[in-house]
């Protein structure tokens, strides 16, 4: 039988040991219910309603036939694929999307795609009415995505494409990828030599689809 004495030190021991045990449960990290709360954020891209509409020119605005129409007769089509818009709603045709239109496929785990996102938001801003821009998420996580969106400022449609359906059907694999589609529909001019600057993008879309940007 214990004495009041070894019943007292039993008690003590016992009490970190709750402690241990304790602290070995769910934090609040790891709570299903915030995972869920963290999904549920708004998206911070547009939609991809527009995406079939065509450009229109505001009034002043400048543009300039492109220098490769009349040696590029033809120029490749894009792809016949269907994506996911990334804040829902109806799945979206390639070829339906209106041009002119610069499409960049990237991932948020793509070093050279962060650095040249903003860049691409900014483009979309001086070209409003003239161009569109349009971004592929692929091999990606939403949360990652999304995360790039909110930390970055990215407010332009984006299309969800996991399988490299895109990119398979080019037959590239680089990363970023960039491609620059007139207003035919037709690609211009495929980019995949590393993340692109505001001059770079400036040249490349007054080169390729004659708008001054």
């Amino acid at each position: 039988m214990l004495t009041g004495a070894a019943t007292r030190r039993l008690a003590l021991l016992a009490v970190p040991l709750t402690l241990f045990v304790g602290g070995c449960t769910a934090t609040p990290a790891d709570d299903p219910a915030s995972k869920s709360a963290a999904a549920e954020r708004p998206s911070p891209f547009r939609d991809c309603g527009t995406l079939n509409a065509a450009p229109t020119p505001s009034p002043g605005a400048v543009s300039t036939p492109p220098a490769a129409t009349a040696a590029a007769a033809g120029g490749q089509e894009l792809p016949a694929l269907t994506l996911a818009c990334f804040t829902g709603g109806a799945p979206v045709a390639l070829r339906d999307v209106a041009g002119p239109a610069v499409i960049n496929v990237w991932a948020s785990w793509c070093g050279p795609c962060r650095k040249e996102l903003p860049a691409f938001q900014r483009l979309s801003e001086r070209t409003t009415g003239r161009l569109q821009v349009v971004g592929v998420n692929t091999r990606d996580s939403r949360s990652g995505a999304q995360s790039i969106g909110e930390d970055f400022g990215v407010r332009f449609p984006i299309l969800v494409d996991q399988g490299d359906a895109l990119q398979r059907e080019l037959r590239r694999n680089a990363f970023p990828l960039t491609l620059f589609v007139d207003a035919g529909g037709r690609i211009r001019h495929i980019d995949a030599t590393g993340a692109l600057d505001d001059a770079s993008l400036t040249t490349l879309v007054r080169q390729h689809l004659g708008v001054a940007a």
